[in-house]
């Protein structure tokens, strides 16, 4: 049968429209590809940095697992090392839960500062206001901002063995008899900023554990964090492992969500390093909230001392980096110099803190500034020079206008 006369029109109106609708297209096509290319190479140079300061370490220190995220310009890139269990060979991926020990402080100063902003406490009160069986005692002449930048007066790092129930931490908050007046003295501390967690949760008529699950990471964005893993959640929690190789997990103790007990993913640190780098993205108490923990409040030797971060001016040298972060800051009391008023540090502020349980080391380190950051979860408590070390690496080379670059 011969083709109609408008079979003949589309047939055509198509060998014609065709080519020009090639033309208009190919353009376009050929102006994107640079960009892939520059996306795709980029991609490449980022992650030879991060394997050239990962993968040594991973072999010097057998670490069975490493998760690390990257920002880069606000945005995230995953790099992930090795298995999150050496028993089942489960590979570590950017949703793998970790243990992230004292990085955990970060989330408490933020859950008090968000307590403050909402109006359900000062940081200028004091804890006997929320536990009348502290009222009087020498603890109780610590303000809950000293309590939370470790001023209380030479808090110990850990409570007691012995410690292991209300009672018994009420009972040693009232023996505990300071160095030194409160505000003058810097000693790393569970005790200390676990009792601003302690006293927040009591002030937002909850527990700890309840208010960080239910309000805080809802409001970060954050939905692979938690203080309890749920038990669905169970196989994306990493096994740690200790010095004979053993696998382990965190035992519980006096104060421990508030002050090392938090797991989470690179995912989701991700998501936290970014909310800190642009907290304009978080609602009003929030977006204040995460603000404020970057103010300084004491000048500590190498580093400024904030809510749960501690800080730098950026650019900052390796060597200043160590020391800020050495055991002779955090295993020894220090002189602590007031910032009177508190505030920003001016200019560009890296941002660290260091963590870890008995089988898992983590670092988190962000500059607002450059939109840079990184998360390094690991499933072995390995050193924190190492940490450092690494991480600087990385940072110094993809900050914008970096010569290493």
């Amino acid at each position: 049968m011969a083709p109609t006369a408008e079979a003949l029109l589309k047939k055509e109106t198509s060998l014609t429209v065709l080519p020009k609708l090639l033309g208009l297209i190919a353009p376009v096509v050929a102006a994107c590809l640079p960009f892939v290319a520059h996306a795709a190479d980029d991609d490449a140079r980022i992650r030879s940095i991060v394997d050239a300061a990962i993968r040594p370490v991973i072999q010097q220190y057998d670490v069975p697992g490493m998760a690390v995220a990257v920002i880069v310009d606000g945005k995230p890139r995953f790099f992930n090392y090795g298995v999150a269990s050496r028993q089942d060979h489960t590979p570590v991926s950017e949703n793998t839960l970790f243990e992230l020990g004292s990085v955990s402080k970060t989330f408490t100063a933020t859950l008090a500062l968000y307590a403050q902003e909402t109006g359900k406490l000062s940081l200028a009160d004091h804890p006997g206001r929320y536990m009348p069986a502290l009222a009087g005692y020498p603890v109780d002449k610590a303000s809950l901002l000293e309590l939370g930048t470790y001023s209380a007066g030479g808090l110990p790092l850990q409570f007691p063995d012995a410690v292991s129930d209300d009672a018994q931490m009420i009972d040693y908050f009232r023996q505990w008899k300071p160095d030194a007046e409160p505000g003058v003295l810097r000693r790393y501390s569970n005790p200390s900023i676990g009792l601003l967690g302690h006293v927040t949760a009591i002030a937002l008529k909850s527990s700890f554990a309840d208010a960080v699950e239910t309000r805080l990471f809802p409001a970060l964005g954050l939905n692979q964090s938690y203080v309890r893993v749920p038990q669905g959640e169970m196989a994306r929690y990493a096994w740690g492992y200790d010095k004979t190789n053993k696998a382990i997990r965190v035992n519980p103790g006096m104060f421990d969500a508030e002050a090392y007990g938090i797991k989470s993913s690179a995912a989701d640190m991700a998501r936290f390093v970014q909310a800190n780098i642009d907290p304009a993205r978080l609602e009003g108490p929030m977006r204040r909230a995460v603000e404020g923990s970057h103010t300084g409040y004491f000048r500590i030797g190498e580093m400024v001392q904030g809510l749960g971060w501690e800080q730098y001016p950026y650019p900052v040298s390796l060597q200043r980096l160590q020391a800020g972060n050495s055991p002779e800051v955090s295993m020894k009391p220090n002189p602590a110099v007031k910032l009177t008023p508190p505030r920003k540090l001016s200019g560009a502020t890296l941002f660290n803190k260091t963590g870890a349980t008995n089988g898992f080391g983590a670092y988190v380190a962000f500059v607002p500034e450059e939109k840079i950051g990184i998360v390094m979860l690991a499933n072995r408590n390995f050193p924190i020079p190492a940490r450092i070390d690494a991480a600087h690496a990385i940072l110094s080379r993809l900050a914008p206008g970096s010569t290493q670059r």
